[in-house]
């Protein structure tokens, strides 16, 4: 195996590896030395650190490597992609998932927006990303992060429930009753049409600077002659 790709499993690794440990394991025990606000720096100074970790990983292996999945995976991309964002972008707002330093989030009474197609909206927009790119079947380096995200968002919001259980008990069990962890994406057609907008407004953003920092058509800008 090459050394160029070694280097980017161990930054996926790392990335990874390090989310878990300080999200769950290792918080308490650093919080209660340091403190919240110093927590969250390193926790962010790690994150960021790893991150580009992986990117200058990933520009150093050899691509692309694989055939493709042709112009099918990139218009199954293209829309996941889309999907993704509007998850994303509804998840901002209310998300109980939020770290609560209190412990004090209150879970909505109603699963509204995101919230009614999965109570992990962020974690599946990820999730979602993952695939998309998986999809396409481009490169190897490009199935080692995606692999990684895409582990890191599932396994990161089945463990964000075990921690939301043990710090808010009975609220948050009603809160799961009333709500899914695999999406209903047929709910999404409920969101609402500014959400949709501000993702689309959003989606075609990226593209455009995919073109730009990557060389690489996305989205209808493969269609478009771009």
């Amino acid at each position: 195996m090459e050394t160029s790709l070694l280097s980017l499993l161990a930054a996926c690794l790392a990335f990874v590896g390090t989310h878990f440990l300080l999200s769950h394991p290792l918080r308490r025990p650093i919080v209660a030395r340091i403190g919240e606000g110093p927590f969250l720096g390193l926790y962010s100074l790690v994150a960021l650190a790893t991150f580009a970790w992986i990117v200058l990983a990933f520009r150093a292996v050899p691509a692309p490597d694989l055939p493709g999945s042709g112009e099918l995976g990139w218009a199954a991309a293209t829309l996941l992609t889309l999907v993704a964002l509007v998850l994303f972008l509804g998840s901002l707002s209310g998300n109980p998932a939020f770290p609560d330093p209190k412990h004090a989030a209150q879970p909505p009474t109603e699963a509204r927006g995101v919230y009614a197609v999965t109570r992990h909206p962020m974690m599946w927009g990820f999730a979602i990303w993952a695939l998309s790119h998986a999809l396409l079947y481009w490169s190897v380096r490009t199935l080692v992060v995606t692999a990684a995200i895409g582990f890191l968002a599932l396994v990161g919001a089945h463990l964000q429930d075990r921690k939301k259980e043990a710090l808010l008990g009975a609220r948050w069990a009603d809160w799961e009753a009333r709500t899914h962890f695999w999406p209903r994406l047929g709910k999404l057609l409920k969101v609402g049409f500014p959400l949709w907008f501000k993702a689309f407004a959003l989606w075609l953003l990226a593209s455009i600077l995919h073109l730009i920092l990557a060389g690489i058509p996305a989205g209808i800008l493969r269609w478009i002659g771009l």
